[in-house]
């Protein structure tokens, strides 16, 4: 590796570099392989931008901003289609919440189903059993487009959909009512297109590897099957990535519309949602311009942050989170980390932490303290202050 500006510069056999903002911060080797193979594709963009949340993910490097012409991977891409952050400033005070915030904490689990029971069948407890009338107002103007995607792909349309549109689901999912510097009270939560956007990305994942057929074998790993413009997938495949973007952002607004509501019932004093919102995502591809080309950029694990933009960086469920604004870094694609990144894996997790060393970690919070959380612990994440210093260039501090 060799040091340049703010950003490492990681090179393998290929002509194309990796543009690394990890200063400071640890790179796994599997992850650095993983950034290595993407620049041995033909269609690579000038270079692949490395976030300092970076770290080993399926096919692609989570933390990776991926440019490429004339064709998408699907598995960098991802399964969480549009997966990503909404934060909402109110007007409470610290001084306005109660200091037990475990009835705040129930309610709240009450009103968003989340998690995943009965094999996500018909019983799981992180759907809608009876649908509200507000969700099915928020699926009504998707319903044409997914009909067209699932009657050329009908295999899109066997599960979950509508029902677990304004739900939260599981893993590194949340829901948090914070404070910034300030003591202002927010609300922030963190999820994407659920069960129909993950069958989407599986489907258009599988259809790449099939569609490539022998030029499989060439890849480095088979997870970097991409589908080229004008084939006989991509099309469907970026009109269905739109859709499930589409529905994660309004997933995440119907819950934050439930989260407040639910708040308003809490006992608090009378309070309005002003001042700063933020609607992100940071699993998603979108059509840009950069260096004068129109090109395809996937944020795996990343965030838009052109000149200007807001965007969040959340920490672990024990750290700070962080309401930026983006700088508008060419050389980064204009984006930057989507949170404090992984330092080890869940399974890792789970092996050297224990309960005890989880309810430590989180003292003074309102938040779950049993073993089935173990893995999102505040140990198995990088030290989000580290990763804010190796982008200081990407990003300016709005709110902590």
């Amino acid at each position: 590796m060799s040091s340049s500006k703010s950003y490492e510069i990681i090179k393998g056999t290929s002509s194309t570099p990796v543009k690394a903002w990890i200063q400071g911060v640890p790179l796994e080797k599997e992850a650095r392989q993983q950034l290595l193979n993407l620049t041995t594709l033909p269609f690579i963009h000038k270079w692949i931008a490395a976030m300092p949340d970076v770290h080993f993910g399926k096919g692609a490097t989570v933390g990776s901003v991926i440019p490429t012409k004339k064709a998408i991977i699907p598995a960098a891409v991802g399964v969480d289609l549009g997966c990503g952050m909404m934060a909402v400033e109110t007007s409470l005070r610290a001084k306005d919440l109660p200091d037990n915030l475990k009835a705040i904490r129930t309610a709240i689990e009450k009103a968003v189903p989340h998690g995943r029971t009965h094999g996500g069948k018909r019983n799981d407890r992180g759907a809608w059993g009876k649908i509200p009338e507000i969700v099915y107002e928020a699926w009504n103007p998707m319903v044409r487009v997914y009909e067209t995607l699932t009657k050329k792909h009908p295999r899109l349309g066997q599960g979950n959909d509508v029902n677990q549109l304004g739900t939260l689901g599981g893993g590194n999912h949340f829901i948090e009512v914070c404070l910034d510097e300030r003591e202002h009270v927010w609300v922030m939560l963190h999820s994407g297109s659920r069960g129909v956007g993950n069958r989407m990305g599986m489907y258009f994942i599988d259809l790449a590897r099939k569609e490539m057929g022998d030029k499989l074998g060439t890849l480095p790993d088979k997870d970097l099957a991409y589908l080229e413009e004008g084939s006989r997938y991509f099309t469907d495949y970026v009109d269905a990535v739109e859709w499930a973007q589409h529905y994660a952002s309004t997933n995440r607004k119907l819950m934050m519309r439930a989260v407040l509501g639910t708040l308003s019932n809490c006992g608090l004093p009378p309070f309005e949602a002003k001042g700063m919102a933020v609607n992100c995502h940071h699993n998603y591809v979108s059509k840009e311009t950069h260096y004068q080309e129109e090109v395809y950029v996937t944020r795996k694990g990343a965030v838009s942050a052109k000149q200007g933009e807001l965007g969040i960086i959340p920490g672990s469920m024990g750290a700070k989170s962080f309401i930026v604004r983006g700088l508008g870094n060419k050389e980064s694609f204009e984006s930057c980390s989507h949170g404090a990144g992984r330092a080890l894996s869940r399974t890792a997790a789970k092996r050297q932490f224990t309960i005890q060393d989880h309810q430590k970690a989180t003292e003074g919070i309102e938040c779950r303290k049993d073993a089935e959380v173990i893995d999102e612990t505040p140990g198995a994440y990088k030290d989000i202050d580290k990763v804010m210093a190796a982008q200081a260039d990407l990003v300016e501090t709005v709110h902590v």
